[in-house]
């Protein structure tokens, strides 16, 4: 017997803050706390069951959603696929049609419980920013670099990987410890590539695993932040399989780095990303006017190095 597919919803309003519905009297799990959302029917397409559900369960209408992640659970009474939709534009005011309670929560404090057992991946995302930068000191020079990433940090850069193939040991400490310090400061959190040893001794809160480094990992590493590159379908698996945080997928149009080579390109992206249960960055080519096509075709949001730190 396959999965119940069901359509979920992550219903924003304009001060971030998303919506939880408790589940009514009657039904199984009845007081949990869940995302919005219900049974997609036979010959009915994901995004039209969200906007059904959301019309018969809460009384607004639909205007723009992006479709995000999918994710399997196995409940004693269901195993259900569980197709998330981020909705960012919507219209009426939300009400309990079926006399269930709801409450507009903080990705950072929920405030209310007991959640459904299959939320805990999903507010674990919710906590990631839309855009993901990356390093380019190399290119910059470590003074100028630091300079801009301080004016990133003030603009609301949230999540960094810090990427210096050009350095290695004490030096790439020393450059790590500052960037830590300093995105601390702005409650950002800063992931280090590949070296396990410079993330625990700089202090930074994970490590992203270059995608050979991801497909030789037999396990996730012990960080409370972990992300991955991958390139096509195979590393995607693999970083779902070994439990990351996110991942990143690339290019998706041609770089700088990569003169007269074609990307994955968006509808490439969107194939890929169809089922796929983690938070994915696009990533190559990219500039953050690129966000919104990328949210379109299922992604996460948008890795930038360049264009993270242009003046």
């Amino acid at each position: 017997m396959g999965r119940v597919e069901v359509a979920a919803a992550v219903v924003f309003r304009d001060d971030g803050r998303f919506l939880l519905a408790q589940r009514p009297a009657g039904k199984v799990y009845a007081g949990y706390w869940e995302f919005p959302g219900g049974k997609v029917e036979p010959g009915e397409s994901a995004a039209a069951a969200l906007s059904r559900e959301l019309h018969e369960e809460l009384g607004i209408e639909v205007e723009r959603a992006h479709p995000w992640i999918t994710r399997d659970y196995d409940y004693e009474h269901a195993a259900v696929r569980l197709r998330f939709f981020r909705v960012i534009r919507w219209r009426g005011e939300p009400h309990g049609r079926e006399n269930q309670r709801f409450s507009w929560q903080s990705v950072f404090q929920q405030t209310v419980a007991p959640l459904l057992p299959a939320n805990g991946p999903i507010l674990r995302a919710l906590k990631l920013p839309d855009v993901y930068g990356i390093s380019n000191a190399a290119n910059l020079g470590e003074v100028e670099f630091m300079r801009r990433l301080e004016r990133a940090l003030q603009n609301g850069m949230r999540l960094l990987q810090l990427r210096e193939r050009q350095l290695s040991g004490d030096s790439l400490l020393k450059l790590a410890m500052r960037v830590v310090t300093l995105a601390h400061d702005y409650d950002a959190r800063v992931v280090i590539n590949g070296s396990f040893e410079v993330a625990g001794l700089s202090g930074a809160d994970g490590v992203h695993l270059a995608s050979a480094q991801l497909m030789r990992a037999e396990a996730r590493p012990a960080f409370d932040l972990v992300g991955a590159s991958c390139h096509d379908e195979v590393e995607l698996a693999r970083a779902a399989a070994i439990g990351a945080d996110f991942a990143v997928l690339g290019p998706v149009l041609p770089t700088p780095s990569h003169p007269g080579k074609s990307g994955i390109g968006w509808k490439g992206i969107g194939a890929l990303l169809a089922d796929y249960p983690l938070p994915v960055y696009a990533l190559g080519g990219l500039c953050k006017e690129d966000l919104d096509t990328a949210c379109q075709v299922g992604a996460h949001g948008v890795s930038l190095m360049r264009g993270a730190w242009q003046s």
